[in-house]
């Protein structure tokens, strides 16, 4: 039992070096890929994906991101408690995946809702947060996120949708861009529908908001 007891501990410690070393990492690399962008990839023969600085994306796209996948963003810690609560008292017909948390998924780990992934997920998050600064955070998430199928990253969506760079996106192009997530196969930025423009006319208001009311503060000082 001693023996047994011994390796579990070793195995154990072993994978949160691991999971340390790997956040490490892609605080300083960028993701050169990703489990879902490598088998999108395989499936489509191929992807589009140009990785840019976040000082390369449109301010307001960052903050479009922010108002239409999590509000709370720059006030949490990778898991947004409250957002948790209303998700429950709905009976779980709501979402509360944080952008840390979609980071960590997309990132490191596969797309299911198995508890595996789902306990492996709320391992790395809050180690995530507390090695990289959010400004990070949201770099990779645009840079890695779908837009459309085979279209993965803000620099090939803006590209893709509009003809222009991630900087070059007005207010208008970059609602309709975050509009699309998380549901990109469903929904088009260029021939939205009514539904994607009352969410993109929201996702307006919700990012001047958190402007104006200090909830950008964390990736834009």
């Amino acid at each position: 039992m001693r023996f047994l007891l011994r390796w579990l501990f070793r195995g154990a410690l072993a994978g949160c070096v691991l999971i340390l070393l790997a956040v490490l990492i892609y605080n300083f690399v960028n993701p050169p890929t990703t489990p879902y962008i490598f088998s999108e990839s395989r499936r489509l023969d191929g992807v589009k994906r140009e990785w840019v600085a976040f000082a390369d994306i449109a301010p307001v796209m960052a903050r479009s991101a922010v108002a239409a996948e999590d509000a709370n963003f720059c006030l949490h810690w990778g898991f947004d408690m409250e957002a948790i609560r209303a998700a429950l008292d709905a009976g779980g017909t709501r979402g509360a995946s944080t952008i840390s948390q979609q980071v960590v998924k997309n990132a490191y780990l596969w797309h299911g809702r198995s508890w595996a992934r789902k306990a492996l997920e709320a391992l790395i998050t809050p180690v995530m947060e507390a090695v990289w600064s959010k400004q990070r955070v949201l770099e990779v998430y645009l840079n890695i996120a779908e837009f459309d199928e085979g279209v993965f990253g803000v620099e090939a969506g803006a590209q893709h949708y509009f003809g222009v760079s991630a900087a070059a996106l007005n207010a208008t192009q970059a609602a309709r861009l975050a509009a699309v997530l998380p549901n990109p196969k469903e929904r088009s930025a260029a021939k939205p529908s009514a539904k994607l423009r009352k969410r993109a006319a929201s996702i307006l208001g919700g990012a001047a908001t958190i402007r104006a009311d200090g909830r950008s503060a964390c990736f834009e000082s």
